[in-house]
């Protein structure tokens, strides 16, 4: 790893650190850093969902990265081929069936133990869902392009059957809302111990088949040259940003901007080979999530917003201001 790679992942690693002390001291009451007197609230609640909105930022800068290195698009995010679609319609799927059963409204809208459970396995597994149909209408990752356009469209069949879903089933409508925008609230630590396993395994993948990436950047007759065997590994890539995605989004909803984001801001800052650009997306997506969590808990205490929100709109603010920017330059 170079020197830049070093000194960027240590920045990342003390606001990491900053930033869970903020997240434990973070309540609906204001800041309190007198954890004596309420520890059990901050190791069942603040902790988990501080550990937890890292590690679930961290899986989307990781799919991130993949998706942008996988496609060569800077503006290319974890959402692309139909994963969010998916795993909307696997949310809906439930708190339909939920409603049909007679659960409680509130239970309905992703409260209840037994409905929440169900929601982040049909998340996960509609994600996965997903980007498995996108790989079958392309016939496989050998042709990216393709391959978006049908994410794409599975994507658009995919949110439209969730909106047929609701046209008969109303009381899922507010439990898909908090699902898209996107919550920590529910964060426990078996969700924390899910997206841990997850993240160590996917990262240490990604990071041995950072070379498909590297060579991918001398584009697909340069990649060729090297005897390397596309096809298969871009379907390896995709598995593994499908996996991140999938388990980011079952458990936080579908959270905008970290993931086209973290690897954005990673290459602003130092030019980096794919694999320590992999591990660096990783962390400043957390940082990125961790502080919006942060900033949702804090901002209008003691009520707070969904996390989604705060990124759109933080992540809306910084795409302008780049334009501006960049237009500004060129003029």
């Amino acid at each position: 790893m170079t020197r830049s790679a070093r000194l960027l992942a240590a920045v990342l690693l003390a606001a990491t650190a900053l930033l869970v002390l903020a997240g434990l001291a973070a309540g609906a009451q204001g800041w309190s850093l007198a954890w004596g007197r309420d520890a059990d609230l901050v190791w069942q609640i603040r902790a988990p969902r501080t550990v937890g909105a890292w590690l679930a930022g961290a899986l989307l800068g990781l799919a991130g990265a993949l998706a942008q290195g996988l496609f060569r698009n800077p503006l290319a995010d974890p959402y692309l081929l139909g994963s969010a679609a998916g795993a909307g319609l696997g949310v809906v799927l439930v708190l339909a069936a939920a409603g049909t059963l007679g659960v409680s409204e509130g239970a309905a809208l992703l409260a209840a133990p037994l409905v929440q459970a169900g929601a982040v396995a049909a998340a996960f597994v509609g994600a996965l869902a997903g980007v498995a149909l996108a790989l079958l209408l392309a016939g496989g990752a050998g042709r990216p392009v393709v391959l978006l356009l049908a994410g794409v469209a599975v994507g658009v069949v995919l949110t439209a059957l969730s909106d047929l879903l609701l046209v008969s089933a109303p009381e899922a409508l507010r439990g898909r809302q908090t699902f898209l925008v996107g919550t920590t609230g529910m964060l426990g630590w078996e969700a924390v111990a899910l997206m841990a396993v997850v993240l160590l395994s996917m990262l240490a993948l990604a990071v041995r088949y950072a070379r498909v990436l590297d060579a991918l950047v001398l584009g697909e007759a340069g990649a060729l040259s090297l005897g390397l065997p596309l096809p298969r590994l871009r379907l390896m890539l995709v598995a593994l940003l499908a996996l991140c995605t999938g388990a980011a989004v079952s458990q936080v909803g579908l959270v905008a901007f970290v993931g086209l984001a973290a690897p954005h801001l990673v290459r602003r800052l130092a030019v980096l080979t794919h694999a320590p650009l992999l591990a660096c997306s990783a962390l400043a997506g957390g940082v990125l999530l961790l502080a919006a969590d942060v900033l949702a808990r804090t901002v209008v205490a003691p009520r707070e917003w969904p996390v989604g929100i705060v990124t759109a709109l933080v992540g809306g603010v910084y795409l302008l201001a780049l334009l501006r920017a960049r237009g500004r330059g060129q003029g």
